[in-house]
């Protein structure tokens, strides 16, 4: 039996590392000139393409803050976030996609970059609006953030709606070998309906997430609120925070799935969460399995404090194929509501 008080302990301690570290984002905060989209010739009228003109923009406001003032639209190539790039949405402000037939976008691509910071965003993926062939167990790869390979970024209350993947994303750099995700904080993330899941954490460090909202995924499996899924032994997951998540109307409500991390190297999952509510999963509210060692090394603890669970098909942690000298399935104080 695991000690409840060395388990708050390691949670509130690895939540207090990760907010410090590198002060997530503090730089990215000092006050800055405001600049309006509108000065760099975007329309926000709700019907001309503006991805161009915000490109230029964003690339043109570096070190100031970039108003989103319209209602954009822009095609599924997406948009680019640079190093210091500061972008606010004005209340009533979006970016929603053209029609379009793709399976793989990004809306907000922040790759590779520092000192980013995103207030307010409300990204919509018009899934209505794809031709892409539904698929139940592929093609799940449309992104409101995708966050790659970068460090220093905060994102406030944003809002992904409608993607044909994920919400947000974050995974190494596509550029650089073992060039973490590390040091992201988002407050209040809101996804809906997108079809695979709200956020995916693929790799990273030094990750917290506080308030979200992730409710009616579903569409690609596995449709859930989130989903931490390693793709290679090259992946991480190391400090990862999840305070006061509600999922709601998922096949899962919280996923890990821990397969494809084991390697050659040694690998540590650090993942914590505290005051999980889930709300009628039809498959489980938490989840851990698909781990198999075969001699290789994977440790560390995955631990889910005082979680709420409101109409759950089962009253414990799902956990299929999972070895157990891996890492520590901890579940403390659950509350089951019929």
């Amino acid at each position: 039996m695991v000690d409840r008080r060395r388990v708050l302990h390691s949670l509130l301690i690895g939540a207090a590392g990760a907010m410090g570290a590198a002060g997530f984002g503090a730089r990215a905060a000092v006050k800055r000139e405001v600049v309006t989209d509108k000065s760099f010739g975007v329309k926000g009228d709700g019907k001309t393409n503006d991805r161009i003109a915000l490109q230029n923009a964003i690339d043109r406001s570096v070190d100031q803050t970039l108003l989103i003032t319209g209602q954009c639209r822009i095609d599924a190539k997406g948009l680019d976030l640079r190093r210091d790039s500061h972008v606010r949405f004005a209340p009533g402000a979006s970016i929603k996609l053209l029609p379009h037939d793709t399976s793989f976008y990004s809306m907000f691509r922040i790759w590779d970059v520092s000192n980013v910071l995103v207030e307010n965003a409300v990204l919509d993926g018009s899934k209505e609006l794809n031709a892409a062939k539904p698929a139940l167990r592929e093609n799940g790869h449309g992104m409101g953030l995708s966050i790659a390979g970068s460090t220093e970024v905060t994102l406030i209350s944003p809002k992904t709606v409608g993607c044909w993947g994920d919400g947000i994303y974050i995974a190494n750099s596509y550029e650089v070998p073992f060039k973490y995700s590390s040091n992201i904080r988002v407050v209040n993330h809101h996804a809906n309906r997108c079809r695979r899941q709200g956020l995916s954490i693929i790799s990273g460090r030094n990750i917290v997430f506080e308030s979200p909202l992730w409710e009616n995924i579903g569409g690609t499996q596995p449709e859930a609120g989130m989903d931490a899924e390693p793709n290679s032994n090259a992946d991480i997951l190391e400090n990862i925070r999840i305070v006061n998540p509600v999922t709601r109307n998922c096949r899962y409500g919280i996923i890990v799935w821990l397969e494809e991390i084991v390697g050659p190297v040694p690998k540590h999952v650090d993942i914590g969460i505290t005051n999980h509510r889930d709300e009628s999963a039809t498959d489980a509210a938490f989840a851990v399995s698909s781990l198999k060692l075969n001699g290789r090394k994977v440790s560390g603890q995955i631990v889910s404090h005082s979680p709420t669970w409101v109409g759950a098909r089962m009253s414990t942690v799902e956990s299929i194929d999972y070895d157990r000298a891996g890492p520590k399935i901890v579940v403390t104080n659950l509350r089951l509501v019929p």
